[in-house]
């Protein structure tokens, strides 16, 4: 075989591209973003839109039907599901699966421009396509330190401009989100008896301060010197109450006359509770392929800075109460234990059979080789270090040894035979490689396909496929290069006579024994094939999509009666749980819990909780149910 013959006659180049690989593969794996799970692209876009204080009756006919109008007939869209809240309407689409998202936001944009005109004082709508089910890598939570009786709501705007314009500055994070807070507003309420008595019509008050701004009227040169023409017209808040809104006898009437100016909170939309406290929760989301632990530690270094500088000063503690990273690490950590253990094993077993130091360590200096090699692909093909592609590495570690040790075992045999090791290496090469081509490419076809597959299941195990394919091919072209180089300068000298042959001629005898009856070998056949079966039905776990995992955090989402007021949701459920939870944050009560919080916004709430002991949070999940019920 040439390939084979060009290593024989290059060991120097054979072992120069070995270290080339594994140099690359480590550099490789540096720079692979560490996820817990592979990217999945969900085709989704969701428009939001919020108008404070409107019924559900309201935002659905003058926000999310018109919405819906502009964006029927999108290309490619396969579903539209929308929602109409109080204060709130939302819309997603679901596109179908390969979809260009970037187009598609365009047209969504193009489309929603449409629309002839929105409610005055709603917003803007907000449009996102990280998904519908993604989930903040990071939550915060902040509370007034000791001697602090500000209302924590009133935070808001401070936290907005001050936490969340500096979580979303992070390299890698898409959008943080605040919540439990309360915006501050100017509002103005009219007397409509003063109004009418002096004959002030209200649609002519909305027009003169909906137009009281600040223009500018270009330059005025004067002499030698431009001046710049600027008319105040803005109010601040301490002299709108002086704006003339009309004449009475000579006399003006002032804004004051007919109307209470006052700067207040708006109507609260959602509350937090953190063991026991009001609080107000700030979160994170991550972009889409970046490397969480990298963003985690901006996050951190970030939260930092803020609970020693500007909400210290503010009077305000900082406590990061949920980070992804912990779990990820924990995962990753216990994969790649097990990878290596299996490494360990797989070449315990080989001296086990061989019996020989240098034939197993000719061939388990494959397994290092192909997987290192593996992760050069994996960053060239834009993938992510995660549970899935180290699940695959672990699965490939039994694969790669079987190309190494069928060519090593027909090269010993011929040196056995009395061929130079050169010879030997080459021969024995050249019997074995198209069976090796053949079993190769029948395991690539098996798992190559899946990496093609766009759906959601496909996104999410194509790394596993990916991997076992690589690490699979890789091992096949070490095997008809490396090994062969290697064998024919390490058998030159080695005894080939096997001083335990003994043992395995004994052994075949006993399973000679065993079956040295057409009866015995038909039970044996007929054991080994059915007992299996049975095996395989009565072990049969669970069906799910992913496991569970083990992290020590339970979630839990409530869905309160529709119409369900904020204040109602937190006298009746918050507080009620936060009274039950209490002796298990004392630790008077098992299972001991360490944090909890509860949050609720729009019409949804959700609450987290996690145990002391880490070995006790699945009994989280009963006592949450029975809290809540």
């Amino acid at each position: 075989m040439k390939l084979t013959r060009l290593g024989l006659g290059n060991p120097v180049a054979v072992m120069v591209g070995v270290l080339l690989a594994i140099m690359f593969g480590l550099i490789s794996l540096e720079r692979l973003p560490v996820q817990l799970t592979p990217e999945v692209e969900l085709p989704e876009i969701t428009i939001t839109t919020v108008w404070r204080a409107a019924a559900p009756e309201e935002v659905e006919s003058e926000i999310v039907e018109p919405q819906e109008d502009v964006l029927r007939g999108l290309a490619g869209m396969t579903k539209i599901l929308a929602r109409a809240q109080r204060g709130r309407g939302s819309i997603t689409l679901t596109f179908q699966v390969g979809t260009d998202l970037r187009r598609a936001l365009l047209e969504v944009l193009s489309r929603l421009n449409r629309v002839q005109r929105y409610p005055a004082d709603a917003n803007e709508p907000v449009i996102n396509s990280i998904g519908g089910r993604s989930r903040a890598i990071a939550w915060f939570i902040l509370k007034p330190v000791a001697g602090n009786d500000r209302d924590v709501a009133s935070y808001q705007n401070y936290v907005e401009e001050v936490v969340q314009t500096r979580f979303e500055r992070i390299p890698g994070v898409a959008m943080s989100e605040v919540r439990g807070g309360r915006e501050s507003e100017l509002r103005i309420t009219f007397d409509p008896y003063k109004a009418a008595s002096l004959g002030i019509e209200l649609p002519r008050v909305a027009q003169l301060a909906g137009g009281a701004k600040n223009t500018s009227g270009g330059f005025a040169d004067v002499g030698k010197r431009r001046y710049t023409l600027r008319f105040a017209g803005q109010y601040n808040v301490d002299d709108l109450g002086e704006m003339v809104l009309d004449w009475r006898e000579g006399q003006p009437v002032y804004l004051r006359d007919v109307a209470d100016i006052e700067v207040r909170m708006v109507d609260r939309t959602g509350f937090v509770i953190q063991n026991g406290q009001a609080a107000m929760a700030v979160n994170a989301h991550r972009e889409t392929g970046v490397n969480v632990l990298e963003v985690m530690a901006g996050l951190r270094q970030a939260a930092e800075e803020l609970r020693e500088g500007p909400l210290k000063r503010a009077g305000l503690s900082f406590e990061q109460v949920y980070d992804e990273t912990r779990y990820i690490d924990r995962s990753i950590n216990m994969v790649s234990n097990n990878l290596l253990l299996g490494i360990l094993l797989a070449v315990g077993v080989l001296w086990w059979f061989f019996r020989k130091f240098r034939a197993t360590l000719m061939v388990a200096v494959a397994i290092p080789i192909c997987v290192v090699s593996t992760f050069m692909l994996l960053d060239a093909t834009g993938r992510t270090l995660n549970v899935i592609s180290l699940a695959g590495l672990a699965f490939a570690v039994g694969m790669v040894l079987d190309a190494a040790i069928v060519v090593l075992e027909s090269v010993v045999r011929l040196r056995e035979r009395g061929m130079s090791s050169a010879e030997a290496a080459d021969e024995g090469t050249r019997k074995v490689w198209g069976a090796l081509l053949a079993s190769t490419a029948t395991t690539v076809a098996i798992f190559l396909p899946i990496v093609f597959l766009k759906d959601e299941a496909g996104q999410l195990f194509a790394d596993l496929a990916l991997t076992i394919a690589a690490t699979v091919s890789i091992s096949l072209l070490v095997a008809v290069t490396v090994l062969p180089a290697a064998a024919s300068t390490w058998l030159r000298n080695v005894n080939m006579h096997d001083p335990h042959a003994h043992w395995w001629d004994a052994g075949s005898d006993f399973v000679m024994r065993l079956t040295d009856t057409p009866r015995r070998r038909a039970l044996w056949i007929l054991g080994l094939i059915t007992l299996p079966l049975i095996l395989a039905v009565w072990l049969k776990p669970e069906a799910d999509f992913l496991p569970n995992g083990n992290r020590n955090l339970v979630f839990a989402f409530i869905l309160p009666p529709p119409g369900s007021s904020v204040d109602t949701l937190e006298k009746e459920l918050g507080q009620v749980v936060a009274q039950r939870m209490q002796p298990y944050v004392d630790g008077t009560a098992e299972p001991a819990v360490d944090n909890y919080f509860f949050v609720a916004f729009g019409s949804g709430v959700f609450m987290g909780a996690r145990t002391v002991d880490p070995d006790k949070s699945d009994e989280l999940v009963p006592l949450i149910n029975r809290l809540i019920g």
